[in-house]
């Protein structure tokens, strides 16, 4: 029993199997596996509770850094209106993406620790796209990026609008990210028998085959891309959304060629 709860070798069970004493072997075998499993348990969880502040320590870096190097140059030496014009619109946008960030980690922890029901209704499906896509229109305009959208008018699906809308939006937000100007966006939408498939295709630098599993790990994002905004967490939240509804996120690509996105929906 010393052994054993000190995580040692598992207790030898005893020949006779009539015996008390066999019995108590026996029971003493099981509590040992479930003794196991609990530090397996507790050992992983450390390991991902580890990694999630590693992961936020990093995303949180830059801009503290950032913002410390542009006040400490306010406070040394005296510059131009157009010079403090410029210092403060960096601050503005280090602390947009602070902010984001708390945001965006804010939503991912109420979803794990199902602090958040999603509440399925049958609700018009085009009503959702559009509460998606009124988060893109300026940054599409912008960058000449025309946006097209095939969805009829009278499809109902059940799902929760307000999360799939979070989880459209970062999609098509990621879309007109890493679309060239002059690009296109199309979303399109497919009645099967039991699923309802939205893709969004993008013209964009297209993703390798080898990271396509990767994408939607949290806070991933490739080398090639840091200068976009973001910090790697809009694709998991997508994929956490869509899964807890019964659905599933699939994606195709290839580099040059853009990439499609396509989330299937469960119709009942």
């Amino acid at each position: 029993m010393d052994s054993m709860i000190s995580g040692g070798q598992e207790p030898a069970r005893a020949e006779d199997r009539e015996t008390i004493f066999a019995r108590i072997s026996y029971r003493l075998s099981r509590l040992y596996n479930i003794l196991q499993e609990n530090r397996r348990r507790v050992d992983e969880e450390r390991r991902e509770l580890q990694t999630l502040v590693s992961d936020i320590s990093h995303q949180v870096k830059t801009p503290v850094a950032n913002l410390k190097m542009v006040t400490d140059t306010l406070l040394a030496k005296p510059v131009t209106e157009q010079e403090r014009r410029e210092f403060l619109q960096g601050i503005r946008s280090q602390t947009d993406k602070l902010e984001f960030l708390v945001q965006s980690m804010g939503k991912a922890s109420r979803l794990e620790t199902g602090a958040v029901t999603l509440e399925k209704k049958d609700v018009p499906l085009l009503d959702t796209l559009a509460q998606a896509m009124s988060g893109i229109v300026y940054g599409a305009e912008q960058k000449g990026i025309s946006v097209e959208v095939q969805c009829p008018e009278d499809l109902r699906v059940s799902h929760d609008s307000k999360w799939t809308a979070e989880a459209l939006f970062n999609l098509l937000d990621n879309a007109v990210k890493y679309t060239p100007a002059g690009g296109k966006i199309s979303v399109s939408v497919e009645q099967w028998e039991m699923y309802v498939k939205l893709d969004v295709t993008d013209t964009g630098k297209g993703i390798p085959e080898s990271r396509q599993a990767a994408i939607f790990r949290r806070f991933y994002r490739e080398e090639e891309v840091h200068d976009q905004p973001g910090v790697g967490i809009g694709l998991y939240l997508a994929r956490e959304i869509v899964t807890r509804q019964g659905g599933y996120i699939q994606v195709a690509s290839k580099p040059g060629r853009g990439s499609t996105f396509s989330v299937f929906l469960p119709r009942r």
